[in-house]
């Protein structure tokens, strides 16, 4: 929206600002923390009044989790608010990579909406049909892959890239629709396995919306990208103007979140947060490096897939309790402990990402 003033600039030079990137950002960040600031306490006595007793925990989980009971769920819906309205305000809407990475967040945080809602009125930690669920988020996740090839350069649209080699393209053909599919649905489900913890989702999302900020911002521009030795995917910048949104309702989420947690995120926040990175990763093509820098993610994700293919073939747990924080839990780790130490995980796995920038 502020973007239109630069057709103004020729008459008041001072909005030419309005055309970097950069400055759009930071504006963004800002616009997106303020409103979570302002309107969160609102939002979580809402929340609170309506949902009564909160959100159900599981009596099967670490004992130290039943004296949050109480606590309102859907804290989701301030994240999702605030990269809303400062997408809409700072971003170009021309843009149509914009429109597909928005889309599919609040289409995955409406799914997680939904789960949650049914959470609450239920009293159930189980939610809805978890086939269903999975079945929506599947036609979400290909519709928006088959607009991002549509975007694509032809060269790139069906194109999977490899990090630290700057000549190898995997072209995939049609079942790059099947890879797409598989990385934006797969982040939405595994940053949903991963928010367990008060703060310890929040973080390595607002890390791996930092990363991928910068590399939507380096692929989107030429100069950079050839510097670099990257792929240029034209309009993928703006998406950094949306990483910098999910930063600034991040960080006002977190003030929020942090322990012990006002609201918690719920599958409206996990479910939507994951699936933007996912769909950034897949305009950006750079699919295998989300895989790095939300490598906790994937860790998290391993862990209930190992302990489930375990218990079912032997009969027999690998770790004490999945997701893996909660094994962590299980041993003794207080919360904190956890969530600090996952934090500095995510951070070594996103210096890492980026230095497949520049070792090509």
């Amino acid at each position: 929206m502020l973007y239109e003033l630069v057709n103004f600039s020729d008459y008041i030079n001072a909005l030419n600002v309005f055309r970097y990137i950069t400055f759009r950002t930071g504006g963004a960040i800002m616009t997106a923390l303020l409103f979570v600031f302002l309107f969160g306490p609102i939002i979580i006595d809402l929340l609170r009044i309506k949902q009564g007793r909160g959100q159900p925990i599981r009596d099967d989980g670490p004992q130290t989790h039943l004296a949050k009971r109480g606590t309102p769920t859907m804290g989701g819906l301030m994240i999702l608010s605030g990269f809303t309205v400062a997408t809409l305000l700072w971003a170009n809407l021309s843009n149509a990579y914009v429109w597909v990475v928005l889309g599919v967040t609040l289409a995955f945080g409406a799914i997680g909406f939904f789960d949650d809602y049914m959470k609450v009125t239920k009293r159930t930690v189980a939610g809805f049909s978890g086939r269903l669920r999975f079945s929506l988020e599947l036609a979400i996740a290909g519709v928006a892959t088959f607009i991002l090839m549509q975007l694509s350069m032809p060269e790139l649209s069906t194109a999977l890239t490899v990090p630290f080699f700057k000549n190898i393209i995997i072209d995939l053909g049609p079942f790059f629709a099947l890879m797409g599919v598989i990385v934006i649905a797969g982040a939405g489900n595994a940053v949903n396995l991963t928010d367990g913890l008060d703060g310890l989702a929040i973080v390595p999302v607002m890390i791996a919306a930092a990363t991928f900020g910068l590399i939507a911002y380096l692929s989107g521009n030429a100069n950079f990208a050839r510097y670099l030795q990257i792929h240029y995917v034209p309009g993928t910048g703006e998406l950094a103007i949306l990483c910098g949104a999910l930063i600034g309702a991040g960080l006002g989420f977190l003030w929020f979140n942090a322990p012990p947690a006002m609201i918690f995120m719920g599958d409206t926040g996990s479910l939507a947060l994951g699936g933007a990175l996912g769909a950034i990763a897949v305009a950006t093509k750079h699919e295998f490096v989300l895989a790095i820098v939300g490598g906790l993610f994937v860790i998290e994700t391993l862990s209930v897939i190992i302990q489930v293919v375990s218990f079912k073939l032997t009969g027999k747990r690998v770790f004490r309790m999945a997701p893996l924080h909660h094994h962590f839990e299980q041993k003794g780790w207080k919360e904190s402990t956890v969530v600090v130490r996952f934090w500095i995980i995510s951070v070594v796995l996103a210096l890492i990402g980026l230095a497949t920038l520049k070792l090509r």
